[in-house]
């Protein structure tokens, strides 16, 4: 299993980012994918979640309204738009799939939110 994040970066208050996370080593389209982040200092917590098909999704309520998380099962990606950042947006970013009751997580990617 590989789960490849990508697509952070540096942007202002108010801003954009699409994070992509590409997947491979598992049949992509039978599991449901979730992104998660770590701020520094904090514990992971859950940001978002989709269904095999893509058909539900789930979001924390800091998120909810701002970010929307979507899938490309014909390319193994799920991404997460994310649109008017805060500052408490700040983290790393990471993709995780649930495979045979284990958790898999990839690198992260840094998204900083600052002026």
């Amino acid at each position: 299993v590989q789960l490849v994040e990508s697509g952070g970066g540096l942007v202002q208050p108010g801003g954009s980012l699409r994070l992509s996370c590409a997947a491979s080593g598992f049949t992509f389209s039978r599991y449901h994918m979730s992104w998660y982040r770590q701020a520094a200092g904090k514990g992971r917590e859950f940001v978002a979640r989709i269904t095999s098909g893509g058909g539900s999704t789930k979001y924390a309520d800091s998120v909810k309204g701002r970010f929307t998380i979507s899938r490309d099962n014909a390319r193994n990606t799920v991404y997460l738009q994310m649109n008017s950042l805060k500052p408490e947006d700040t983290a790393v970013y990471y993709c995780n799939a649930v495979i045979d009751s284990a958790m898999s997580w990839g690198q992260g990617t840094q998204v900083t939110v600052s002026s």
